[in-house]
């Protein structure tokens, strides 16, 4: 390769690099906002000022406020399949152990931005979002139940999209009763997750001594 065409390759690369930390920063800029005076009272001459940039610049990146939700959603996205495919599921194997490990990140992974889920999920649903977005949660959920029916481990009697969809329904009505008390004490969203879990596992009859396990007998995990 010539001098002077690795010198284009460098400049090039140090380009994209510049583009994805201004990219970056007006990202960071506009969740920092949303956090401080919600997505509402946040406008992109805000977040362009926040990040110092020129307003136009803005638009280089986004075609609109609006779509700071989709890249917020996105990395959420990424943040849930990434911890679903490096962790190990306990007990190994058993689908339940699966849908708990997956109730799980997700409690994780909205606990630990608090302050920003509200104004961003409200965000969300003003947007739209829920009607036109493609509902990934409920995907996961119904491949986990699919394949514990192929493994026997789950009553076939109900289809796993069905199933993958009601738990979907379950994770956004405690995300959406989470948002509305600002008091709610640390670990709502886990304690909330784990026990609707149960009750969709095990229903509301009661086990008998020599089936209980530990989701039917508390709040341990599988």
């Amino acid at each position: 390769m010539s001098t002077q065409t690795t010198e284009t390759v460098g400049s090039l690369g140090r380009r994209e690099r510049n583009k994805q930390k201004v990219k970056e920063r007006l990202y960071s800029s506009a969740l920092t906002l949303f956090r401080e005076q919600g997505y509402d009272g946040t406008s992109i001459d805000q977040i362009a000022e926040r990040a110092d940039v020129a307003r136009g610049t803005f638009f280089n990146y986004f075609q609109r406020k609006e779509d700071i939700i989709s890249a917020w959603g996105e990395r959420r996205r990424e943040k849930l399949m990434s911890s679903m495919s490096n962790s190990d599921p306990v007990p190994p194997g058993t689908s339940i152990s699966e849908l708990w490990r997956c109730m799980t990140v997700l409690s994780d992974i909205n606990e630990d931005e608090r302050d920003l889920t509200a104004p961003m999920l409200t965000a969300w649903v003003k947007a739209g979002r829920p009607l036109v977005e493609e509902p990934y949660v409920a995907d996961i959920f119904t491949r986990i139940v699919s394949r514990g029916y192929e493994k026997g481990e789950l009553a076939g009697d109900v289809s796993p999209q069905r199933v993958g969809h009601i738990l979907r329904d379950i994770y956004l009505g405690t995300l959406y009763r989470w948002c509305q008390q600002t008091s709610a004490a640390p670990g709502y969203v886990t304690e909330e997750l784990q026990a609707a879990l149960r009750l969709v596992v095990y229903g509301l009859l009661t086990a008998p001594e020599d089936q209980a396990t530990p989701l039917a007998a508390g709040g341990n995990r599988p």
